[in-house]
């Protein structure tokens, strides 16, 4: 810890030295003659409420945004930096007001060593792998879990990292840099992409990119920028520098209890950002009579895999002097919670790839709390939007329901961690218990067990409600399988691991009732058919689960497990070694997992497998933020059921008769209709951030291929219903997904195309 501050204190008193020399952004500009700008405009096709044009030395932006207001954006470069000279906000028919001037955006990477974990390397071991060379870490360091590359030398769980000590000089600071005179503007559908060449970042090159959308008041900057060196992980912070102070001006957002909190500039100037947590991952800069811009990171994908949802305090602001100020987005540098601190992982930066750094503004002519509400409606109030006809499931949830309700000494205590669940609008939360011998539950003795198990189920039902089900499900680290699963219950199961020679599979109890002992393959796979309780694979190919369910493959018996009805479905989130580099959640591992395993089991009999949404969080709070963490499955059921009865909502899970959303992405009404050659894929879409494309991807039983359908031409807030032509031909299954400008995704169950008509 002391010497990564004194690595930071170094970094500030250069900055500050530079910040000195230099004076103040504005002073700067005004002593720096502007670099005479030139942009292509060849890849611009002029629209209605959507333009672009040089004038002199800049180039000028003008859109129609939302809410009957116009947005008009000026660029130049002064000094090989590109300078917003004006941002500017209207109302229909009235004078333009500046929202900021002659502003530059701000970009900081810090990056670190990424390693592999522990956990990866025992589920190698148990697939054969005993030997890390240097192919087998290239292909499995960018899914580690257990690293926080930035905590110098390590943490409580040194253990859970290869090749620890960590060493001060793996770890790295840079701010962005920009040498150009050129830029290139392109129409995509209704928005026009900027792009000037010249940005570095430490050991990033690459671009930095503005996008805006007709019909919106939103507007994404990023840097666009790769490395060629191995093993990099990294975070990014973002902003706007340099915005002038002057009557009005604030910064206001809401804190994490949803109260407002402001700052207006009276105090001294700042050396660094000043962190703020706040709800929903928004600050606003008012600029008095003018409006406000907000600024916020991409809903979901912003966040790396860890064990909390913690407001770590998502955005900043900095006084740079009595005349000007910055605001923008963080990352914090370190969990929040001691216990947690060996599960910071950062962003995979894979050699070559161009990873993307975004940061979202809202402009508006409105004051702060109204532009505050316009962004709120991007992701629904950070709420899942109902949906008639469906429930909405969040799942893996490790609350350890059973072990704190039996602590208290009743089922009755209060789980502190429904409470944002219910406040997202989760409807079904299924828990990742751990029980019997492996999956944390220590050394506990059967009757431990048994108990935490009792007092799960009886949690279950008491805190259920009705439009609210606790799923009392189990996450297992099944000697028979190897690596971990999930147990997926229609009602109250007991069973313990292990089972002696002359055993029986299932024996009558006074206190339980029937009880099973479980000690291989079939006898798992026999209680989940008698008691209609399913598998889920969390978090395949990472963690445990490291080599698996590949591994199912080389053994018959565990084959036949893997291929069997009850063995539903993958677990599916982003984060767990999100490259930003991905225009798809988990593009690198659990999507190419779910192809090959569709094309793999093509001409078998029965459903194929599903992908279903999970967390991975341990306890929440309120003020932690649970939406952006995890996406969820809208599941179609009527009604929610009962921890005693789950019957419907097992069978939906069987059938795939859900689909995986982050929640700005609904699909609903979903079909293939018709019959041989001559098929159509059907379904209703509606989205909220602008959506970047629709594509349909199927598999032939050996390749995985896709179609495309560009919808940069929708504006955000939209709803379609899509009637697309396919070609069945040679074709094994196909499925549908829907991803927008932010990262966001929703993607529904894959349907075979060898059997009769084929609908959902």
């Amino acid at each position: 810890m002391k010497t990564r501050l004194s690595v930071l204190v170094v970094v500030v008193v250069v900055s500050l030295a530079l910040y000195a020399k230099q004076g103040p952004v504005t002073a700067a500009a005004q002593a720096t003659p502007a670099s005479t700008l030139q942009c292509n405009l060849s890849g611009y096709k002029a629209a209605s409420g959507l333009t672009a044009s040089m004038a002199g030395d800049a180039l000028a932006l003008t859109w129609d945004g939302d809410k009957n207001q116009e947005l008009r954006l000026r660029f130049t470069v002064n000094g090989g930096t590109p300078t917003i000279d004006e941002l500017a906000v209207r109302r229909k028919g009235a004078a333009w007001a500046a929202l900021a001037t002659n502003v530059t955006p701000e970009f900081r990477v810090v990056a670190g060593k990424r390693r592999m974990d522990t956990q990866q390397v025992n589920g190698l071991k148990e697939n054969g792998v005993t030997e890390l060379t240097p192919a087998v870490i290239a292909e499995h360091q960018w899914n580690a879990f257990w690293d926080a590359p930035l905590y110098v030398p390590g943490g409580p769980n040194l253990t859970r990292a290869v090749g620890l000590p960590r060493k001060p000089e793996e770890v790295t600071r840079a701010t962005a840099t920009y040498q150009t005179n050129r830029c290139e503007v392109k129409s995509d559908g209704a928005r026009l992409i900027i792009t000037f060449p010249g940005v570095s970042v430490g050991m990033f090159t690459g671009q930095l990119q503005y996008t805006v959308y007709k019909g919106s008041n939103l507007i994404q900057q990023a840097v666009l920028a790769s490395t060629d060196q191995d093993s990099v992980a990294y975070m990014y912070n973002a902003g706007l520098k340099g915005l002038s102070i002057g009557a009005g001006s604030r910064v206001a957002w809401r804190d994490t209890t949803n109260v407002r909190q402001e700052y207006l500039f009276g105090g001294t100037k700042h050396d660094g950002e000043t962190p703020i947590k706040t709800a929903n991952r928004i600050v606003v800069a008012e600029r008095g009579p003018a409006g406000s811009i907000a600024a916020f990171p991409p809903p979901h994908n912003f966040f790396w895999t860890r064990e909390t949802s913690t407001n770590l305090g998502y955005n900043w602001y900095r006084k740079d002097s009595n005349t000007s100020f910055s605001f923008g987005i963080r990352q914090s540098e370190q969990e929040g919670t001691e216990e947690y601190l060996a599960n910071f992982p950062l962003y995979n930066a894979r050699p070559g790839t161009v990873q993307h750094m975004p940061v979202f503004f809202y402009a508006s002519a409105d004051a702060a709390e109204p532009t505050r509400e316009a962004v709120l409606a991007f992701t629904h109030g950070d709420r899942y939007k109902p949906l008639p006809g469906y429930k909405v499931m969040g799942h893996h949830y490790h609350m350890d329901l059973g072990l704190r309700l039996l602590e208290a000494g009743t089922p009755d205590a209060e789980i502190e961690d429904l409470y944002p669940l219910k406040a997202a609008g989760i409807n079904i939360v299924g828990t990742a218990e751990r029980v019997g011998t492996g999956g944390g539950s220590g050394n506990r003795s059967p009757e431990e067990v048994l108990k935490v198990r009792q007092f799960q189920i009886e949690g279950a039902r008491r805190h259920s409600d009705k439009d609210f089900m606790i799923l009392p499900s189990h996450e297992y680290q099944p000697p028979p399988f190897g690596g971990h699963v999930d147990i997926l219950y229609s009602h109250p199961v007991y069973w313990l691991t292990g089972r002696a020679a002359g055993q029986p599979l299932v024996e009558d109890t006074p206190t339980y009732g029937k009880l099973y002992h479980i000690g291989s393959h079939d006898d798992l796979m026999q209680m989940l058919r008698r008691e209609n309780a399913i598998l889920s694979m969390p978090h395949p190919r990472a963690k445990t689960n490291t080599g698996y369910p590949d591994g199912f493959l080389r053994k018959p018996e565990s084959l036949a497990s893997f291929k069997d009805p009850r063995f539903e479905s993958f677990g599916f989130r982003w984060g767990m070694g999100i490259d930003r580099s991905e225009r798809r959640w988990s593009e690198y591992r659990v999507l190419p997992l779910f192809d090959e395993t569709l094309n793999r089991f093509a001409d078998d009999p029965g459903p194929p497998k599903h992908l279903l949404a999970i967390s991975e969080a341990h306890h929440q709070f309120l003020g932690d933020d649970v939406y952006s963490f995890s996406p969820i499955s809208y599941v179609k059921l009527a009604a929610v059921p009962t921890p005693d009865d789950a019957t419907p909502l097992i069978k939906a899970l069987m059938d795939g008769d859900y689909f995986v959303s982050s929640g700005e992405i609904l699909i609903t009404n979903y079909s293939v209709q018709g019959t041989g050659a001559a098929r159509k894929i059907v379904a209703d879409v509606e989205w909220t951030f602008p959506l970047d494309f629709v594509e349909i991807v199927w598999g032939d039983g050996q390749k995985t291929d896709r179609q495309i359908i560009s919808t940069t031409e929708m504006p955000a807030f939209g709803r379609h219903h899509f009637e697309i032509p396919f070609d069945a031909t040679g074709k094994k299954w196909v499925r549908l997904a829907a991803w927008d400008t932010a990262g966001n995704g929703g993607l529904v169950q894959a349907v075979k195309l060898t059997g009769p008509v084929a609908t959902r």
